[in-house]
């Protein structure tokens, strides 16, 4: 079914004609839902520090993550103490809690365990944003608060909008789900206060450049030893993210060989029986899958580490956002 809708949305199939009467009924109810807040029916909640948000309007995977871990540390760099929000896909979390470093993707999520792990955040998940955030706030010391992903979620209040794009799949065809990937039409790019396109060489009118810096191979199991494998070397790939196979270009870009390709869902909630066809042979994933599997990973399992990277205009301007909210919200 996964593999069907991606050929309707980023392709030319003819089945977007079958389910474009049902994207007529999503954009009237999601219409109605954005008409309520702006007529005051439904209430905006406005937290006591500002908020940035990190979202999409395309379904799948379009590279958040390392957008809010960028977010983390160029914050702390300008001498500011962020904290992270998200709803904890996945996990089937509900009541808000807070995600700790020994904290795993099935408690929180695979994406908020990776991101505390990384950068040792504070973070609460949770369906209701507004107790994630009020607990994060209660919990540690917090100016300034990123919310992973929830564009759509306006029932937070939110400072500055970063909404990302995948370069290279762009919107698709266009339409609204489920005829196509969008979850709210192109119009909503010219609202948001600033437009990420994840695999872009440049920035350009149509949104700023994000490049993914690889840093090498790192070991999935927290035990192993031994070096990495040589570029030369064949490896088994897999990948369980929205774009998988932006994940097997990059690594053919930096040199390696792909002897094998393995692709599962996004949040893909792995298992020890998912890798049988794996031998002895080197298998690299993303950062993502890693974090699901280091309990039962081979020694000769690795992970590709990225980091995101922006221009100096796009840090300029970003800085000089997140100034004016801070200097309104003390006025």
């Amino acid at each position: 079914m996964e593999n069907w809708l991606n050929r309707v949305w980023y392709g030319h199939h003819w089945g977007r004609w079958l389910l474009w009467p049902l994207s007529w009924l999503f954009a009237l109810l999601s219409g109605c839902r954005r008409l309520a807040f702006r007529l005051g029916l439904k209430q905006q909640v406005k937290l006591p520090v500002p908020v940035i948000l990190v979202g999409n309007i395309t379904v799948g995977g379009s590279g958040k993550t390392p957008v809010v871990i960028y977010l983390v540390q160029w914050l702390r760099r300008q001498g500011y103490h962020p904290g992270v929000i998200s709803r904890g896909y996945g996990s089937g979390q509900t009541h808000s809690r807070l995600v700790l470093p020994s904290s795993s993707a099935a408690e929180v999520g695979d994406e908020p365990a990776m991101i505390v792990q990384r950068t040792g955040v504070p973070m609460a998940v949770g369906s209701d944003r507004i107790a994630s955030a009020r607990l994060l706030l209660q919990s540690a010391e917090v100016d300034i608060i990123i919310s992973d992903d929830g564009l759509q979620h306006y029932r937070l209040a939110r400072d500055i909008e970063l909404l990302v794009l995948d370069a290279s799949r762009g919107l698709g065809n266009g339409m609204l789900l489920p005829a196509g990937p969008l979850r709210e039409g192109a119009w909503r790019l010219d609202t948001v206060d600033f437009v990420v396109a994840n695999g872009a060489r440049q920035d350009s009118r149509d949104g700023f450049a994000m490049q993914l810096q690889v840093g090498g191979l790192k070991p999935v199991a927290e035990t192993s030893e031994g070096l990495p494998p040589a570029k030369t070397q064949p490896l088994v790939a897999v990948a369980g993210i929205g774009n998988p196979q932006r994940f097997f270009d990059t690594l053919q870009a930096e040199g390696y060989s792909l002897t094998q390709t393995m692709v599962f869902a996004d949040h893909h909630p792995y298992n020890a029986a998912d890798f049988a066809f794996v031998a002895q042979q080197p298998l690299v994933m993303t950062e993502k899958d890693a974090i699901k599997c280091r309990a039962f990973a081979g020694r000769h399992w690795w992970y590709l580490a990225v980091d995101a990277a922006f221009s100096a205009q796009f840090e300029s301007q970003l800085l000089a956002r997140v100034r004016a909210v801070m200097s309104h919200r003390h006025d």
